[in-house]
């Protein structure tokens, strides 16, 4: 794996995790709202539902590769795609102010993160895209998965530590920090074909 190949994949991985998804935008409403103290049940399950997914994906990418090694070229080009369409939606898209109405549980992070597109898609091309093409062991795809929930838990706990600060610039900077995360994402897909 080169440098570069490497490079993309942490990347993508950390504009995927930093951005705002549910995970991220369910974490920060649920500070603002309740408080770490409250809110510390969901916050566990969005991580424990962040790193099963992950899981999951790499079992079902190891089996894919080694049962049908050509899926994972088409799997790359559809990722292209999909990083594509995540830039274009990070560029275009605007802050929202709502918040959550239910009390925080452990199972609504948790399941809010098993239909969660946004990391599962994630998953999926990542591994396929920067990973696969160069290593085929559950052990190695474990690993990297490993570095994609570490790094998705490292920014649901930004999102909650800098509630209301995080909050407060990205709303008033949305549009730039927006368009240089596509930028950025637009490269990462270029770069699954160098």
């Amino acid at each position: 794996m080169g440098i570069q190949v490497l490079t993309s994949f942490l990347i993508y991985t950390v504009i995927n995790a930093f951005t705002p998804g549910p995970g991220n935008i369910l974490a920060l409403n649920t500070m603002v709202s309740y408080g770490w103290k409250k809110g510390k049940p969901l916050f566990f399950g969005i991580f424990a539902g962040y790193f099963f997914v992950q899981t999951v994906c790499a079992i079902l990418i190891f089996g894919l590769d080694n049962l049908i090694a050509p899926l994972t070229t088409i799997l790359k080009y559809l990722g292209a795609v999909y990083i594509l369409w995540l830039a274009y939606q990070i560029v275009i898209s605007k802050p929202s102010n709502d918040y959550i109405k239910n009390q925080p549980s452990f199972w609504t992070g948790f399941i809010l993160q098993i239909v969660n597109v946004k990391i599962l898609l994630l998953g999926i091309t990542a591994l396929t895209g920067y990973i696969v093409p160069h290593y085929n062991s559950l052990g190695t795809l474990l690993f990297f998965v490993t570095i994609i929930s570490i790094t998705g838990t490292a920014a649901t706990l930004a999102w909650i530590v800098f509630g209301k600060l995080f909050q407060k610039a990205y709303f008033k900077y949305f549009k730039v920090i927006n368009i240089i995360l596509g930028i950025v994402l637009v490269q990462c897909a270029i770069a699954l074909f160098i």
